[in-house]
């Protein structure tokens, strides 16, 4: 970060042409005032980490990276039980045992999912027992019901689990192995065993793995909390009247919904008209809850421009322009008490508020949750079609990917405003800054968005 000392903070500066070249200098741009994609990206970065670790329900963590490993306190499973409903027996009573000749045995008690107290196995004797319920003292093995009568006497179905009765026999018709159907203690997950390591992101599995081994809670980085305000007169919110001059505000929901698919918790904030008072105000509001703030508008050099204004307030935010197109101009910083709150500061128009995004403030919350990997993946692909891009800018095109032919193709035009063929775009294909002419049929870096 600009100015960066060890609290985050920066010094305010504005990184354009207008700045002279010292000022530039200071601020880590080239002496006619452009950063670099991967300079403002590496700043940017090296400016935020992962959240402070909190100890959360299960429920409440999901979506959630976690702090630390996790270790097994206990056997999963924790006792020796059946895996199919049907008689615990010793495996010596079935040997030789068959249709014709069958293994007669006692029946000493009946072993529910849960139960406690359990009868013994002697020679002669089976216990009937349900799946999941604990082996018995004695028992080496499971014959499952389907191999058996039933309990229930020559001409009964073989799966009639009836309860015992005093004197009742059960009949095995074949053979058990020592161990058949049973899942012994620990052979899942023995204790002392790491189960998870920290990074690991928890989903429906690995929440139901710490309820198995009796975790309630779980140590996390949390999702950061992004508040997203778009800025702007000439906003109105969707559904309501469009009047001269003015369009519906699109760049809250698109950011608010891409913060949301990066794994934040997003707050929408509603057009905020070009008013340095109102502004102020919001952003005040917003502090309490924020772990990272995104505006976009008023990046510009427009007049109006009042986000500068109030920005310069806070003596924490550097104003950038880019060698990109689009998203060339970009706002960094910190706000608000202390430390300040993280600020990203996105063009207005809407393609480039999206890209400005995905390449910047999405790799900012991936770090925000302790992800190892922050950035989108890569892909080489070809374009049967030739691009232009103007000189000393990277730019990125949307476009369709096809993967299985290893094709990319742009979707509409360069402009920064056709929100049309943003919609139909599942990529960005780029355009090195050195390059302004590619001939068809060239092969491309494809930033993959979809996931």
């Amino acid at each position: 970060m600009t100015g960066s000392t060890e609290s985050g903070t920066t010094t305010a500066a504005c990184c354009d042409d207008s700045a002279d070249p010292a000022a530039a200098t200071r601020c880590g741009a080239r002496p006619d005032g452009l950063w670099s994609v991967d300079e403002h990206l590496a700043d940017v970065l090296a400016a935020v980490g992962p959240l402070p670790a909190i100890e959360l329900q299960l429920l409440d963590a999901r979506g959630c990276r976690l702090a630390e490993d996790v270790l097994a306190e206990g056997d999963l499973p924790p006792f020796d039980n059946s895996s199919m409903d049907g008689y615990a027996l010793r495996t010596a009573d079935t040997v030789g045992a068959g249709t014709a000749y069958p293994s007669v045995l006692a029946v000493v008690g009946d072993i529910a999912a849960g139960a406690a107290d359990l009868p013994r196995v002697g020679p002669g004797q089976a216990a009937r027992i349900m799946t999941g319920a604990p082996v018995p003292p004695g028992a080496q093995a499971v014959a499952p019901v389907e191999w058996t009568d039933g309990g229930a006497g020559t001409g009964r179905p073989a799966d009639a689990m009836t309860a015992p009765v005093e004197g009742e026999e059960v009949r095995v018709l074949r053979p058990v192995a020592e161990g058949a159907h049973i899942r012994r203690r620990g052979s899942d997950v023995a204790a002392g065993t790491r189960v998870l390591t920290a990074g690991t992101r928890l989903g429906p599995a690995q929440l139901g793995l710490l309820a198995a081994i009796g975790r309630a809670t779980a140590t996390v980085r949390p999702r950061p909390r992004v508040v997203v305000l778009s800025t702007g007169s000439e906003l109105v919110q969707p559904g309501e009247p469009v009047g001269p001059g003015q369009i519906a505000d699109s760049n809250s929901f698109t950011l608010t919904a891409a913060a949301l698919d990066a794994g934040a918790i997003a707050y929408r904030v509603g057009g905020v008209p070009d008013d340095a008072a109102r502004l102020r105000a919001v952003l005040e509001d917003q502090l309490g809850r924020a772990d990272l703030i995104v505006t976009s508008g008023g990046v510009s050099v427009g007049a109006y421009d009042v986000v500068k204004e109030v920005f310069a307030e806070y003596g924490g935010v550097d104003f950038r322009r880019l060698r990109m197109q689009p998203g060339k101009p970009q706002g960094f910083g910190r706000i608000g008490p202390g430390a300040g709150v993280p600020l990203m500061a996105l063009p207005g128009n809407p393609v480039s508020a999206y890209i400005s995004f995905e390449l910047f403030v999405r790799p900012v919350i991936r770090a925000m949750l302790g992800a190892e990997d922050v950035h989108r993946p890569v892909v080489r692909a070809h374009c049967p079609v030739a691009l232009r891009s103007p000189a000393g800018r990277r730019q990125f095109l949307r476009g369709r990917y096809f993967a299985p032919d290893g094709l990319v193709e742009p979707v509409g035009g360069a402009g920064s405003h056709l929100v049309g063929a943003l919609a139909r775009a599942d990529c960005l294909i780029t355009v090195p800054e050195d390059v302004t002419e590619l001939p068809a049929g060239s092969e491309v870096d494809v930033v993959l968005l979809g996931g």
